[in-house]
This record gives C-alpha cells, structure tokens and sequence, in this order.
C-alpha cells in the first residue's frame, strides 16, 4: 500500500468547495462572532488612563475623577435621550413618551456594561418606540430612538474592533430599509418622510471616525511595546558588547601572566647549579599546569573573540598611563585637571585595566556630552581599595552635545561589578555628570595574615 497523499486525506466536501463558498462561509463565521458569540457578556466599561497631555496636568484629586469622563458622557447622553421626548406633549402623551424615552436611555446606559447586546437591545427596542412615539413624525426612527441608537453604535464601535462596527452599521442599515418599506405599511399613518438615510450617513461618519481613531490608538500601542521590547533588546545586547570586550582584555591578561610563569617555571631550574631532581620536577610540574591552564582559558574565552578581533601588540594600560590618556582628552577640547591622594602602589592588572577603561569612559562621556565642559580625575589609594571620582561641568560653548548609545555606563558598571566593588553615576547641581567608584583591593600583608 503506498503512501497516502494530503490530497487524499481531504474529505469530498472540502475539495469541492470554490473560494467564493469559503469566503462566504469566512464572512459568516465572522458575524457569529462578532454579534451572536456571547453578544450580552458582561464587559463593563474600565475607566480611562490618566497620563494623557491633558489629564496628567491636573490636580491628583481631579485627575483621579477624570478617569470617570467617558461613563459621565454616557450618561449625560441617557438622560437627554429620556427627556427628549416629553418636549411639548400632553399629560397621557407625557407618561408615553417618557416610558420609550426610558426604553431608548436604557439602550445607552448599557453599552456601559455589555456593548454588543446593548446595540441588540436599541435594534428591538427602535420600531416600538418608534410606533409608540408620534410625537417627532419621523419614521423608521423617533427623534429619542433615533439619537439612542447612534449613541449605541458609536459607543459600541469605541469598545470592540472595526469588523463589529462595519456588521452593526450593516444591521441597522437592513433594518431601515424594512422599517421603511414592510413595517412602514402598518406603522407609517401620519409619518412624514423616512428618515434612514440620515441615519446611515450620521452613523457612518460616527463609526468612521470612532474607527479611525481607535486603529490609531492601537497603533500606537503597538509602537510603543515595539520600541520597549527594542530598548530591551538593545539594552542586552549592549551589555552583552560589553562584557565580551572586558572578557577579551582580561583574557589578554591573564594570558600574559600565565605564558609568563610558563617560561619562568621552564628556566629556574637551570639558574640553580646541580638542582636536585625533586625542584626541577616541581618546576616541570609548574610549567605543565601553568600551559594546560593556559590552554584551557584560551579554550574557554577564545570563543569571545570575534573573527577579525585581534590582540594587542602592546600591554593592556595601566594607571602609570593616565598622564597620557589626559594629555590626548585636553588636545581634543576637554581641560582635565587630576589630583592623587594616597600612598601610591601596584594594584593587581584587572584592577588597573579596569580602572584606567573606567576613567577613559569617563572622559569620553564628557567630551561627547559637554563639549567645551572642564573636567576633574580623583584617584585615591585608600585602605582597602581604589576610589575613583570623575566629574565635569555643564557644556560650554557653541558646540552642541552629541547622542551616545548609552554603552559606557553600561561598560562601566560591568567591570566595577566584576570586581565587587561600587559605582554611582548622576547628574550634579550645576547640571555637570559625575562618576565614583569603588574597587576593593587586598594588600599583600593582609592575604599573609
């Protein structure tokens, strides 16, 4: 038996069906949904947001009420519907026309709670306020059930999607024109003309105007979650940039001291006359280590380089180098002053790397950001640690601050954080940026006690 096919599968109903047959059946299954799958559900209208253009400048008692406004409108739209028809009646015709005022206003309020069956409500509730109220002479609406059922489909449209607005505006326009012709015969005694093409061109500017904005408060939300999730990404993927780069230069590093110790384990013994077997073992042993490590570092950290990144000929800085960083940052505009408190000594090469790139980025920021600004390097040597403090004015100048990627804070943070230390980044009162930090370093007398 050979294999069966996906034509094979498919039933005789289903092949013999034309593009016309399922985008009618599409169109159908579309209406079920919009006006007749749970059409009288329970979906009470959420107060809106606050933190528009307009609201957010009120006072917080006010602005806490006007998150109530699209319910007060509604409301206010009720009760004009249930008045309208007493204007001008007699006492009988009073009590008539307030009782289809009440059926009409009640339409409106609930499209405050369940909106699709408050337009199937205003659709029933129409042709018998319209029989019942003879007062305006309109047909197939009342003057109350006329401005009822527009209030409905606005609202309603405001709540559900454009698909449900089109299906409503459809409805109404099948029940005017039977209203205007079947039901017309029986009802229409007195009447003057019908009235459903004003109807129809009310309700589709209404609707059209309703969509139009909806679609555009949709499109801004999803424009706006967009750029989250793209400042989100952007975000990780810088901070994965910079941990690559700091991983490369500790992987230099720490290559250099490893290749170091190698050769030295590998020369001691012949700087000693007759070593016993015993020492030059242990250097052998030494030197094994030291190449099996440094082949698994490059192993494990290699894979952080990128295909054209290439090492550094020369060492990775240090802080004996800053003069130079500071004599390149004031030939390019920035004036640098630099003071150094502390007994000056040799702090391990991560945390002169780390405090050299910290300082760079520093001053980088600032030249980018505050042109013309002048600047201050702080370096103290303190018990325990290094303290850094790089601040700088407010621009200065006609130049104007150019954007950054936000990448040096990022860069900054992340190697302060590799070595447990403390950073804090903020603007100052003069509207200058300053930079501290904290290294935590152990002396060598501590580590021996």
């Amino acid at each position: 038996m050979g294999p069966v096919t996906d034509t094979e599968t498919r039933s005789p109903d289903t092949q013999t069906r034309s593009p016309e047959i399922r985008l009618a059946e599409g169109v159908l299954a579309g209406l079920r949904q919009d006006l007749f799958h749970d059409a009288f559900a329970y979906r009470p209208l959420r107060p809106m947001r606050t933190d528009g253009l307009l609201t957010r400048r009120l006072p917080g008692r006010i602005r806490d009420r006007a998150a109530w406004t699209p319910h007060a409108v509604v409301l206010g739209l009720a009760l004009i519907t249930l008045l309208l028809p007493a204007h001008g009646t007699t006492d009988f015709d009073g009590l008539l026309s307030f009782l289809t005022g009440l059926i009409s206003a009640g339409t409106v309020v609930m499209t405050l709670l369940r909106p699709v069956g408050a337009w199937w409500a205003s659709v029933v509730a129409v042709p018998v306020v319209s029989l019942l109220d003879r007062s305006s002479g309109a047909w197939p609406w009342s003057d109350s059930a006329f401005l009822a059922h527009l209030v409905v489909l606005t609202v309603v449209a405001a709540r559900t999607r454009p698909r449900t607005a089109a299906w409503m505006w459809a409805g109404t326009a099948l029940y005017g024109f039977l209203g205007g012709s079947v039901i017309g015969v029986v009802g229409q005694a007195g009447m003057v003309g019908s009235n459903t093409a004003m109807m129809l061109f009310l309700s589709a500017v209404a609707l059209l105007i309703t969509t139009t904005v909806q679609v555009r408060r949709e499109a801004h939300r999803e424009v706006t979650a967009q750029q989250t999730v793209t400042a989100i990404e952007r975000d990780r993927r810088t901070l994965l940039e910079e941990r690559t780069t700091i991983a490369r230069e500790l992987h230099d590093v720490v290559a250099h001291h490893m290749s170091v110790v190698a050769i030295q384990a590998e020369a001691a013994p012949y700087r000693v006359t007759d070593p016993p077997p015993e020492l030059t073992r242990s250097f052998e042993v030494i030197r094994e280590n030291a190449v099996a490590a440094l082949t698994e570092l490059r192993r494990v950290l290699g894979v952080v380089r990128a295909e054209d990144y290439e090492a550094p000929d020369a060492p990775q800085p240090t802080l004996a180098e800053l003069e130079g960083l500071l004599t390149n940052v004031r030939e390019a505009g920035l004036t640098v002053d630099k003071t150094v408190t502390g007994a000056v000594r040799e702090l391990p090469q991560g945390v002169e790397l780390s405090a050299y790139r910290i300082i760079q980025e520093a001053l980088s920021n600032a030249l980018r950001h505050a042109p013309g600004a002048q600047a201050r390097v702080e370096v103290s040597y303190v018990l325990g640690g290094l303290g850094l403090r790089v601040v700088n004015g407010p621009p200065q100048g006609l130049v104007k601050p150019s954007p950054g990627a936000g990448h040096g804070i990022t860069g900054m943070r992340e190697r302060v954080t590799m070595l447990n230390g403390e950073i804090t980044t903020d603007r100052t009162e003069d509207g200058g940026y300053e930079v501290t930090a904290f290294i935590p370093v152990q002396r060598a007398a501590e580590d021996s006690e």
